[in-house]
């Protein structure tokens, strides 16, 4: 099948007697075209028709009215009796219900007011606080630097007593190298400048019951700590002069001499401003 057929297969068909209704419409325009030309032609040439009139008299003029009698004044009417308002009778519901609105704005303020109290009392107690921890902080400053003021003290006079016994050691010594002992002496010591024999023994029964030490060691080493005094026999300080080669041992040692705070005084009322004292823990 061609392409031609097929475009006319599927084109919208044509209407019948198309050419019929053209021809009845042309019909009826120019028809109507010649009824509006003759309507408006016909009266073209009618005859102008002319009318006169002739004025005989005046128009006649109606008299004026008599002119009305005047009314007779009339009484006035007696005035209406002023009625009083009623007076309005306040409903129960009403006043109830203002009342309660006023309690409650009462009750309001009332709870604002303790709120308002409530905070002032915690910002008091807050300001109080840290009014006290600033209080605290001073006084620990103060507290600090008054220790730090006694201790520098302490140090210097302790640092004079040395320094003064050092002196006197040295005034000992240099009296004993010219000294006999008889009563022609010309030194200035009347007794030895060291310990006496038995101060060891008795600084060793000072320490010895503080050391605690509960480990076996192999042999008997000893540990030997330098300990400086004041001349009351206070110890200033203490250090490993020679380890045991035991840790733990020499710990203890330091310990026990820390605990000890203060040396015994030797025979003549002296304690010696520099010691070696030596630790054995089977001694």
């Amino acid at each position: 099948m061609s392409a031609a057929i097929q475009h006319l297969e599927f084109s919208p068909v044509q209407p019948e007697g198309l050419w019929r209704a053209l021809l009845l419409a042309l019909l009826a325009h120019a028809l109507l075209v010649a009824a509006l030309t003759w309507g408006v032609n016909w009266r073209r040439d009618a005859p102008l028709e002319t009318a006169a009139a002739e004025l005989w008299a005046e128009l006649p003029q109606a008299a004026a009215p008599a002119p009305a009698p005047e009314p007779e004044p009339q009484a006035a009417p007696p005035a209406e009796p002023e009625v009083a308002p009623p007076v309005a009778t306040p409903d129960p519901e009403i006043a109830l219900e203002r009342e309660r609105v006023k309690h409650q704005q009462a009750l309001a303020l009332e709870r604002e007011r303790l709120a308002q109290l409530e905070r002032d009392q915690a910002k008091a107690a807050k300001q109080a606080a840290a009014d006290k921890l600033r209080n605290d902080a001073l006084a620990r400053e103060a507290d600090k630097k008054a220790l730090a003021a006694a201790k520098t003290k302490q140090e210097q006079a302790s640092a004079k007593a040395l320094e003064k016994q050092r002196q006197e050691n040295l005034q000992r010594l240099a009296g004993l190298a010219g000294a006999t002992g008889g009563a022609t002496a010309t030194g200035t010591a009347t007794h030895s400048a060291g310990p006496s024999a038995s101060y060891g023994a008795r600084i060793a029964a000072a320490i010895k019951p503080k050391i605690v030490y509960t480990e076996e060691l192999s042999g008997n080493p000893s540990a030997e700590v330098e300990v400086r005094t004041a001349p009351d026999g206070t110890i200033l300080s203490s250090k490993l002069a020679k380890s045991s080669g035991v840790k733990s041992w020499d710990d203890a040692v330091l310990r026990a001499i820390e605990k000890t705070e203060r040396l015994p005084r030797d025979t003549d009322g002296r304690v010696q401003p520099l010691l070696v004292i030596g630790f054995r823990p089977k001694d």
